[in-house]
């Protein structure tokens, strides 16, 4: 009677109840894993994108290049929000986020560049080898400091030099803009394109993160959704126009919004609370 009793306590697992309790934290195990893994395919995606850039470049085929090294862009800004989503950011993620962001933002757009600037010569060109190698050296210099100096008291506002995503914007734009004319003494314009993005990735000047925007806290984010459908609009019909403005405002943001945040003033503090 006692042992019949026994066997009846719910306290007491059976084969059952164990099986089941095995399989559901399999199906768990499994879906963190999934979980985990997804940040990371979209930083190979990113990095797939710049190697194709850095091939396609060799060709000649410079614009399919810029808009693969815009896709990789995509791409970086996507695998930091799933990480943050899923609750997923580790230490594997950021050094292999930074090793992806080595070859799209930093092999390739010098190579891109490289390639603009020598139109196909072959002979020995010391200046246009020493800037890109410039570019290349300032973006593993800004990603090793970013990766070895991350203060967690730190305003998450701000990066302190220019991103290397933001950097390689601004090649990008310049080839849209400006690559059927970067021939003769133009070809120092792609030198200055290069070099001063270059310096502002390893310089102690601070730029806005926008990492707020990509996955935003507020729960009315009309201000994102208002600045999304600008970009969507502005890409469709003018998309030159709207990289220049982009790429190279992000460039001068440091001088532009001191100049420009006392304008902020004059907007109706209601029109503030419903963009915000």
């Amino acid at each position: 009677m006692a042992g019949r009793e026994l066997r009846r306590h719910p306290a007491m697992p059976t084969r059952r109840t164990a099986t089941v309790a095995f399989v559901r934290g399999s199906v768990r195990g499994t879906r963190r894993r999934a979980l985990a893994t997804l940040p990371s395919l979209f930083t190979l995606g990113n990095m797939l994108c710049g190697f194709a850039a850095i091939l396609v470049s060799i060709r000649g085929e410079f614009t399919l290049a810029a808009v693969l090294i815009g896709l990789s862009v995509l791409f970086d800004i996507t695998d930091g929000a799933v990480a943050r989503l899923v609750g997923a950011v580790t230490p594997f993620g950021l050094q292999f986020d930074s090793l992806a962001d080595l070859v799209s933002f930093g092999l390739a757009p010098a190579l891109l560049a490289f390639n603009v600037f020598s139109q196909g010569r072959d002979e020995f060109d010391p200046l246009g080898w020493i800037v890109c190698f410039l570019w290349v050296a300032c973006a593993a210099i800004r990603l090793a400091r970013f990766n070895t100096t991350i203060d967690p008291t730190a305003d998450k506002r701000y990066f302190v030099g220019m991103p290397s995503p933001g950097a390689a914007g601004v090649v990008l734009a310049s080839v849209f803009a400006f690559g059927s004319h970067m021939e003769g003494r133009d070809r120092l314009w792609v030198l200055l394109v290069v070099a001063v993005p270059a310096l502002l990735m390893v310089s102690r000047i601070r730029f806005r993160s926008f990492r707020s925007l990509v996955s935003p806290k507020s729960r009315r984010p009309y201000g994102l959704v208002a600045v999304a459908v600008l970009l969507v609009v502005g890409f469709a019909t003018v998309p030159v126009v709207t990289g220049c403005v982009l790429a190279y405002g992000y460039l001068l943001a440091p001088v532009l919004v001191p100049l420009i945040s006392p304008l902020g003033r004059l907007v109706p503090t209601r029109l503030k609370e419903v963009l915000s």
